[in-house]
């Protein structure tokens, strides 16, 4: 019997982009549709005077004096400060050393291990996310990371020793990380704490000073993110600050040494912009169109269950790294979607919509947008599962579709919802090219999402799907300068680099690099002759 086949064979966590190859008659389309911050409803910041709250549909509005305002703005000019501070802290060397960074490592495990239940409380605030889920996804992975670093930072701090040639010989070389300087670490909302604390882990595990930015589309978990920080680790090296538009704008306008932004392709490119005026560089984890790729003979029980773990028990679908649409055969279709729509009461019981176990909408932006993709005319006559909506409660019912066009909105952005698309065609070529034509960031065979578990892979995307990668090592590396280092001595100093440039200089340099071992030995003892 064959396994499950699930995202492209696999779930491919961040899709190549715009480069499209078939599926059945479909092409892929990675056009994203997350909100720019720019539009966002709500925000959160202690320097400023209006605040809104995402608990509730409506802002709570408090005013301040306006000098007091003036004075609390965070500004251009207070980011420049600020970066000028971190930097100062960075030229006198203290993160640099082993010491500091094994001392803040701790500091982030003693935190996870003592405010464990504020910061699952912050994330019941900010998205309704079920405790235990919360620890899963977030607490356990943040501190999977945190103890990885603590583990072998020595390892990684290293020299790595290179292979030298003969035309340096005798010498020897090694490849040193050092840390890049002052970085920016920009985080998003739907995994609040995971993806704030997991980079600025790799940012202190290579030595440099950090200012976080955290979402303010989760006011509780930035709130506590800032107050946590500022208690368990060294205030002149990491800094949080809060805030929405003119607080990342002010940040941006900034010169950095590295920026590490997680969020939508739209917003991407906006920090690209940024940091291209100082030619800073940047990792970007952007967002994408994760399918799921279901063959006829599996374990349908087990393919169910995983799927909806890649997708309603991820913060229900707004992830990622979630499965955003399925691609089966058109006979299995109704037997695939029965078996989802009973494991799906075996999870969250029969009034799907009361569920305690499942994550709601972030905020009522989100919940519209997720209606307008569900009561699109091409759309709406296609859901065979689910469709219920509670505005109020920013609650969307767990959602099949079934064969939308291929144009629809659903099926041209990213989904990031409850929303579930199933595509069907007639066989399994088109299955086998996806895997063959697509370049991936992640690929799961037969499980969802949980590939990115694992320490030892890589997490990023390619094209619009984002660039560069952390997690583990690839966090040390990713936030480090890979310094080349050639050791010579003087106890031999050949003429032959020197002038004059003479025949037999010339025949012996390019005997030397031709790499035919005995013809060099040859040629050294006096031997060889053309």
């Amino acid at each position: 019997m064959k396994s499950i086949s699930l995202a492209p064979l696999l779930l491919a966590s961040f899709p190549s982009s715009n480069r499209s190859a078939p599926v059945g008659t479909r092409a892929f389309s990675h056009h994203l549709n997350r909100k720019s911050f720019q539009k966002q409803l709500h925000f959160h910041s202690h320097s400023h005077s209006v605040v809104f709250s995402s608990q509730s549909r409506s802002a709570t509005l408090s005013v301040m004096p306006e000098e007091e305002e003036k004075n609390q703005l965070f500004d251009g000019e207070k980011a420049a400060l600020l970066v000028k501070d971190l930097r100062r802290t960075f030229d006198t060397g203290k993160t640099k050393s082993y010491d500091w960074r094994i001392s803040q490592l701790k500091g982030i495990a003693k935190m996870l291990e003592e405010k464990e239940k504020d910061i699952i409380e912050a994330l019941y605030k900010d998205l309704s996310k079920p405790g235990f889920e919360a620890f899963i996804s977030e607490v356990s992975q943040a501190r999977s990371s945190c103890n990885e670093a603590l583990k072998e930072l020595n390892n990684w701090m290293k020299p790595e020793k290179v292979k030298t040639s003969i035309t340096t010989y005798p010498s020897s070389a090694e490849i040193v990380s050092e840390p890049l300087g002052v970085v920016l670490v920009i985080s998003t909302w739907n995994f609040p704490f995971l993806l704030s604390i997991d980079p600025v882990i790799g940012a202190i595990s290579a030595g440099n000073t950090v200012v976080l930015k955290p979402s303010e589309i989760a006011p509780a978990t930035s709130s506590l993110l800032a107050k946590l920080l500022k208690d368990y680790l060294d205030n002149s090296a990491v800094r949080v600050v809060e805030g929405a538009v003119p607080e990342t704008t002010a940040l941006l306008e900034q010169k950095w040494d590295k920026i590490l932004y997680t969020g939508s392709a739209r917003v991407g490119r906006v920090v690209m912009a940024a940091a291209a005026k100082h030619l800073t560089p940047v990792i970007l984890e952007l967002g994408g169109k994760c399918p799921a790729v279901v063959d006829s003979d599996v374990n349908l029980e087990v393919t169910a269950r995983r799927i909806i773990a890649g997708k309603w028990a991820c913060n229900n679908g707004q992830a990622c790294i979630s499965v955003d649409y399925i691609i089966t055969k058109k006979e299995f279709a109704p037997t695939l979607i029965n078996a989802l729509k009973d494991e799906l009461e075996q999870f969250f019981g029969r009034d799907l919509m009361k569920s305690k176990d499942m994550s709601r909408i972030v905020s009522p932006s989100h919940f519209a947008r997720l209606v307008k993709l569900l009561d699109e005319d091409q759309v709406s006559d296609k859901i065979v599962f689910g469709g219920q909506r509670d505005e109020n409660q920013l609650r969307i019912s767990p959602t099949i579709l079934l064969d939308v066009p291929e144009d629809s909105t659903v099926m041209q952005e990213e989904i990031f919802g409850p929303i579930l698309p199933i595509i069907t065609n007639q066989g399994s070529s088109a299955e086998e090219r996806l895997c063959a034509e697509h370049i991936f960031g992640g690929m799961l065979i037969n499980d969802t999402i949980i590939h990115v578990a694992t320490p030892g892979l890589p997490f990023g995307g390619v094209e619009e799907s984002g660039m560069g990668s952390y997690h583990g090592k690839f966090s040390f590396d990713g936030f480090s300068h890979k310094k080349s280092v050639l050791y010579r001595g003087f106890a031999v100093d050949s003429d032959l680099r020197y002038p004059p440039y003479t025949p037999e200089k010339e025949k012996l340099f390019k005997t030397l690099t031709s790499g035919n071992i005995l013809r060099i030995i040859l040629t050294l003892i006096g031997l060889f002759k053309e």
